[in-house]
């Protein structure tokens, strides 16, 4: 029998918050360096504005896009 079918609710809460806050932290690490990346990107374009309205409109796409309830096709 698996233990963990066995035991109660805060001992699986207790078994999985380390996992949990391990994938949160990478997750956080991850968009922080990536943030870094592209702020020292603007920095070094010419033009930080047209970069920084492209990716609003980027964001805005996806936003507008997710609230009308387009999906991508699957294979």
């Amino acid at each position: 029998m698996d233990p963990l079918l066995a035991t109660g609710t805060v001992t699986k809460l207790v078994i999985w918050l380390p996992a949990l806050v391990f994938g949160a932290g990478l997750v956080l690490a991850v968009l922080i360096l990536l943030g870094r990346a592209f702020a020292d990107s603007m920095r070094e374009w010419g033009h930080p504005r047209l970069l920084a309205a492209g990716a609003v409109l980027l964001v805005a796409a996806v936003v507008v896009l997710t609230w009308l309830g387009v999906s991508l096709p699957r294979e």
